[in-house]
């Protein structure tokens, strides 16, 4: 990415609030131009619970768009998520 003039970060620790209060945090593996968040696996199969916990942190943290990457099938396998509860800043 950093070829390509994309900033990204790399293990990016974002908080989880409920009700307004901070409860807890999450890393995720990489959250680029700070508005896209990209979960790596490496597993035989991707489960419906794997997609659910990706669009749960895009919940978490109002982000529109994730992708949920898994290498450890044969074929590469990736799966873009959207956010049905975005909600936009501007």
């Amino acid at each position: 990415m950093n070829l390509q003039g994309i900033s990204f970060d790399r293990e990016f620790e974002m908080p989880i609030f409920y009700k307004e209060k901070h409860i807890g945090s999450r890393r995720v593996d990489f959250l680029v131009e700070t508005k896209i968040s990209v979960e790596l696996k490496a597993l035989t199969k991707i489960e419906s619970v794997h997609l659910a916990q990706a669009i749960n942190y895009l919940e978490a943290y109002n982000l529109e768009i994730g992708l949920l990457i898994n290498f450890g099938n044969i074929r590469l396998e990736f799966h873009r998520l959207q956010n049905k509860k975005f909600q936009s800043s501007s």
